[in-house]
């Protein structure tokens, strides 16, 4: 899941990126308002982590510019302590849930994870391609009542493939999707990544659900055997 970060506060943004970052998150950083409103507009995240005060335009009016193009990614939105009132407008604005500063990581990242859980991402709870299933807000996969043991961004790679099952996924949208917008890498790393997919849900089971398609990128299917 990629996921925005729009945050003023240097070391508060770098300390959210590499704690989201561990978690299995692709995460982008802007610390101006009108910067994190064009990439909010220009990137499907799955969810946004808003401060209130910006430079260039304060969390309140990009919510709501967002809002008001019926761009319906989740927000979170990070207010002052004891602030009611920054509470109360940060939900009449569009945020879907809201968090007091000082926070603790910890309930942060629960607060993303409810977000996703309630649909906030406006897609399916858990996504099931024949007996494979992954819960994209529990991070866990498996097939059956076999639970795969992945690494963070092998877990990234499963989703987004099976986000768009049926699909060549060239391998430029997954690299877009699963690494942060500063990636300046080889493509060719997600053959690692997908190597390491095919030892842990694929061969174990018997099955061959990711297709090579040579040139462009992947394909997942529900059938490969």
């Amino acid at each position: 899941m990629r996921l925005l970060v729009v945050e003023d506060e240097e070391g508060l943004a770098i300390a959210l990126k590499r704690g989201l970052e561990a978690a299995g998150y692709a995460v982008d950083v802007a610390h101006d308002g009108l910067i994190g409103l064009h990439m909010a507009r220009q990137n499907p995240y799955q969810a946004i982590v808003l401060d209130i005060m910006l430079p260039g335009l304060n969390g309140y009016r990009v919510c709501a510019r967002l809002r008001a193009e019926d761009i319906e990614t989740p927000i979170l939105m990070l207010t002052a302590k004891n602030g009611e009132y920054d509470e109360a407008e940060a939900l009449d604005t569009g945020a879907d849930d809201f968090l007091a500063k000082p926070f603790s990581y910890v309930v942060l990242e629960a607060r993303l994870r409810a977000l996703l859980r309630r649909g906030g991402a406006r897609t399916r709870t858990v996504l099931r391609i024949g007996d494979l299933w992954i819960d994209p807000a529990g991070r866990s996969s498996g097939r059956g009542d076999v639970q795969f043991r992945l690494t963070a961004k092998e877990f990234a790679v499963l989703e987004c493939l099976a986000r768009r099952a049926g699909e060549v996924v060239p391998k430029i949208d997954i690299v877009d999707q699963v690494w942060s917008a500063d990636f300046e890498g080889d493509l060719n790393i997600v053959e690692v990544y997908v190597s390491a997919l095919r030892r842990k849900i694929d061969t174990p089971f018997g099955r061959a659900s990711i297709e090579t398609v040579r040139g462009i990128g992947y394909r997942m299917t529900g059938h490969g055997v």
